[in-house]
């Protein structure tokens, strides 16, 4: 599953997307990890002409505190099989979809008789920001009467690449390809949407990277971690 991903800065996202209004102030992130819950840039559909922050971890409405949804399920990420039957996205899977962007998204390898996975950086082949597609729940804590979006990454079954990759699970993240962003965001209706959570059948660049599934203690985000080892 895409729980660790590497996302673009504020001012490498004001060059890439000049026409779009950026209301994410980070640098670059290298790694993180979706279990840290990090606020990350993405364009929600009900204001796309923006790219906002918004949490990992999608919280919906019936978690009331902050408290609460740090130990709520694991809503990272969303099988596009099963979204519009399960309670945490049912809600929000028909009106509540955007884009996340990143610079390229990390998967374990499975290795026989290794006890620890490999781990692989996935990008576009010309090192470009590309989207994945989310679905999201605009989350108040009721403590302190905070609002901010929250999302889960939508996942599929694994392209060729993928399957060979995260050869366990064999799952991927659902990337929405530029042509199809606005498709993605302005969906109406289950079959419509369905249509666009499908295996992605572009070219996509990977290698061989340090362990970050399961780090601890160690640093992982740094410019470093994206470069390729030797097997």
């Amino acid at each position: 599953m895409c729980y660790h991903v590497g996302t673009p800065s504020h001012p490498e996202l004001q060059k890439r997307y000049p026409k779009k209004k950026i209301n994410y102030s980070s640098d670059e992130i290298y790694h993180v990890s979706g279990f840290a819950r990090p606020y990350l840039p993405v364009t929600l559909n009900k204001d796309a002409d923006s790219i906002v922050s918004a949490r990992w971890k999608l919280l919906p409405f019936w978690v009331k505190t902050e408290a609460d949804g740090a130990k709520y399920a694991n809503t990272l990420n969303a099988e596009s099989e099963s979204i519009f039957e399960k309670a945490s996205y049912k809600n929000y899977i028909g009106k509540n979809r955007g884009l996340l962007y990143v610079t390229g998204f990390y998967e374990p390898h499975k290795v026989k008789g290794q006890k620890e996975t490999d781990n692989y950086f996935i990008y576009a082949p010309n090192k470009e920001i590309f989207t994945l597609g989310i679905v999201y729940s605009d989350f108040t804590d009721q403590d302190t009467g905070e609002t901010y979006p929250t999302f889960s990454i939508i996942t599929t079954a694994a392209n060729p690449l993928l399957e060979e990759i995260h050869n366990e699970k064999k799952r991927m993240p659902l990337i929405i390809p530029e042509g199809n962003r606005d498709a993605w965001l302005f969906a109406e209706g289950r079959e419509e949407i369905q249509s666009l959570m499908k295996p992605y059948d572009g070219e996509l660049g990977s290698h061989q990277v340090y362990r970050v599934t399961g780090a601890r203690g160690v640093d992982t985000n740094t410019p470093e971690i994206q470069q390729p080892i030797s097997s």
